[in-house]
């Protein structure tokens, strides 16, 4: 996943010109259905605006870092939280790094702020959804439950990059970006924490 990061990276930030004409030509082809279709645009709306918002992913985690916490999971409700967080400043730098434009429409069906690479909702849902993933299996849930919360992480990270797209407001690489970066920031602070776990059962005093 970093690799693959790394090279898309590259190549948006090359601008890239058969990546670019895929980009447009698949965002003109949605923006042309989007304004014939107001009732699917509000419904995109609702799901990227509240559902799948960054701030109601947000909501989550803080809920899952709070339950660490009542089962005095101190040190893995801290990692989760910095995960996130550091995830944040991750995506808004290489946000502000790239610079790249979000999609200019004449007749726009929504708008959005900053720069376009990566999505911010693709990556923060993508972080969010991997970490409860996480945290579950580790406590133990298996079978028809665990099958179920695939489920809806999949189609939540899947979804909030299909609104994003819909809706106008980011080229289909930056969503790619945002799963990709946002895979990868998952595996690496996962990676990390089992390295910190098992020195620390080796080690109590650490």
């Amino acid at each position: 996943m970093a690799l693959l990061s790394g090279v898309l990276l590259w190549l948006v930030a090359a601008a890239w010109s058969p990546l670019m004409s895929f980009d447009r030509s698949i965002a003109r082809a949605l923006h042309r259905r989007a304004v014939t279709e107001p009732d699917l645009v509000q419904a995109n709306r609702i799901l990227s605006d509240w559902i799948w918002d960054p701030w109601t992913m947000r909501a989550l985690i803080s809920v899952a870092v709070l339950w660490l916490w009542w089962r005095r999971e101190w040190l893995l409700g801290l990692w989760v939280a910095g995960t996130v967080a550091l995830g944040a400043v991750v995506q808004q730098s290489l946000k502000a790094a790239v610079g790249r434009e979000r999609p200019q429409w004449p007749d726009p069906v929504d708008s959005a702020h900053y720069a376009a690479f990566p999505s911010g909702h693709a990556m923060v849902a993508t972080v969010v959804c991997g970490l409860l993933l996480w945290l579950l299996r580790r406590h133990g849930l298996r079978g028809a439950w665990w099958s179920m919360c695939v489920a809806v992480a999949v189609v939540s990270v899947i979804g909030v990059g299909a609104t994003r797209l819909y809706l106008g407001v980011h080229w289909p690489t930056d969503v790619l970006g945002g799963w990709l970066m946002g895979a990868a920031w998952v595996a690496l602070s996962i990676g990390a924490y089992e390295r910190v776990a098992r020195r620390r059962g080796r080690n109590p005093a650490l």
